[in-house]
């Protein structure tokens, strides 16, 4: 369970960098769990994106408030969630996309 700080720093890109970071510690680590944290951390914010994306287009016909309160709201807590999750050492793994890459 080394490499805390890389972990931290792949969750917290999502605020800063949610893209460009994840690729970067990807190509830099040599640890395989690092690896796996930053790809689920760069499909998590696509996934999210596109998300945000179309609800931002749905908002036109009204549906998309909701939606994108509740995308924009998931968008920031789960970062978060994972944030707390390394710090105390515990595995994490992303919903979602957690799944498609093990």
């Amino acid at each position: 369970m080394e490499n805390t700080g890389m972990k931290i720093l792949v969750h917290a890109s999502a605020f800063f960098a949610p893209f460009l970071v994840p690729v970067i510690v990807f190509i830099l680590s040599s640890d395989q769990e690092v690896k796996k944290l930053s790809i689920q951390a760069l499909l998590f914010q696509l996934v999210m994106s596109a998300l945000i994306f179309a609800s931002s287009l749905l908002t036109v016909i009204l549906i998309g408030f909701p939606l994108l309160l509740l995308f924009g709201a998931i968008a920031i807590i789960v970062p978060i969630i994972a944030i707390v999750k390394a710090l105390n050492n515990e595995p994490y793994n992303y919903p979602v996309v957690g799944s498609w890459y093990q």
